[in-house]
């Protein structure tokens, strides 16, 4: 059954900003793809969804087509961009603002070996008046949003004052939306997984950033897993944005718009239901199952049959013939137990 809807939370905090970002999906290499944000999108009508992050490179020298490619569905999407030179990303931005995309953002946070190599992602903290170049030449080529992702600090630029004055440069280059992930990262001796689970969680900094830039708007990342800790955040900033928790364990996303918004709780069967068009059309063109059974797999994460409806996506999805037979299959693992009892 579905839950009545409840009144919206009203959060205390509000900046002048052209960004919706009251809840938000982390930009996740290699997990927010077009089809991962198909789904979110139908656990989630508000949420402002992120591309993985695309290097201004690729897109000057690759597939733009398919680098871009997105649905209207998926609106609002953002693009999160990987780069340094201030011209080729105020190029990428142009063409990400012409594929439809409502936001650009520009990554200063992710620690990998290979972003660092490319002198962008969190290296460039240490080069804050670079990053702002970068960032009013993205404004200047488009007229929406550019947003900047960053860390609270950075191997030894630990000290509050560094991320106040990152701010305070950003800001003067015309950022009005900050999303700050409350770690720092440490650009040697941690693997990017370790850079989002060994450094300490620090949301009192973030706090504080809010308070010292009242008129900014503040986004806080890192290590949110439920509703409560979302309507808890938004006592002290202006939005939240999810990761891991909202691939992992999907209909945490219909849970906060439930608190936040007032939408009623879907069943987890009826996202199944309404995104089956979306992988008939999906699989007549081409894409093989997998690549969109993957991100279904957590969706009836800690309920009965959970682990059967997984198993069957994992063992049959990889299949060259696997179609939407696959997906019933699943389905009717998972009630399994409850009809079995």
């Amino acid at each position: 059954m579905q839950e009545p809807a409840s009144e919206p939370v009203e959060t205390g905090k509000s900046a002048r900003s052209s960004v919706d970002s009251l809840l938000s999906v982390a930009p996740m290499m290699d997990w927010t793809d077009r089809h991962c944000r198909y789904f979110h999108r139908l656990l989630s009508p508000h949420a402002r969804l992120y591309t993985e992050m695309v290097t201004s490179a690729a897109l000057a020298h690759g597939d733009r087509t398919r680098l871009l490619r997105h649905s209207a569905f998926e609106q609002p999407v953002a693009l999160q961009l990987g780069g340094s030179d201030p011209a080729e990303l105020a190029a990428a931005a142009r063409l990400g603002a012409e594929a439809g995309y409502v936001e650009i953002n520009l990554n200063v946070g992710c620690p990998s070996d290979r972003v660092q190599s490319g002198r962008f992602g969190a290296c460039l903290m240490r080069e804050p008046t670079l990053v702002a170049d970068c960032v009013a030449a993205m404004r200047a080529a488009v007229a929406i949003p550019v947003t900047v992702k960053c860390r609270i600090g950075v191997d030894e630029q630990d000290d509050y004052h560094d991320l106040q004055q990152f701010t305070g440069r950003m800001i003067g280059a015309g950022v009005e939306t900050l999303i700050v992930h409350a770690r720092k990262a440490w650009l040697q001796g941690l693997s990017p997984k370790e850079n989002r689970e060994i450094p300490p969680l620090n949301y009192a900094r973030v706090y504080q950033l809010k308070k010292d830039f009242p008129h900014l708007c503040i986004v806080i990342n890192g290590g949110i897993t439920s509703e409560d800790a979302v309507v808890e955040h938004l006592r002290h900033v202006d939005g939240v944005m999810l990761g891991r928790a909202a691939y992992h364990d999907p209909y945490v996303l219909a849970r906060v718009e439930h608190r936040l918004y007032g939408e009623p709780l879907p069943e987890r069967d009826a996202i199944i239901e309404r995104l089956l068009p979306y992988i008939e059309s999906e699989l007549a063109a081409g894409t093989a199952l997998k690549h969109i059974t993957r991100h279904l797999l957590g969706l009836y994460q800690g309920l009965p049959g959970a682990r059967g409806f997984r198993r069957v996506l994992s063992e049959r999805a990889h299949r060259n013939d696997a179609g939407i037979e696959v997906i019933r299959a699943a389905l009717e693992q998972r009630h399994a137990p409850a009809a079995a009892a």
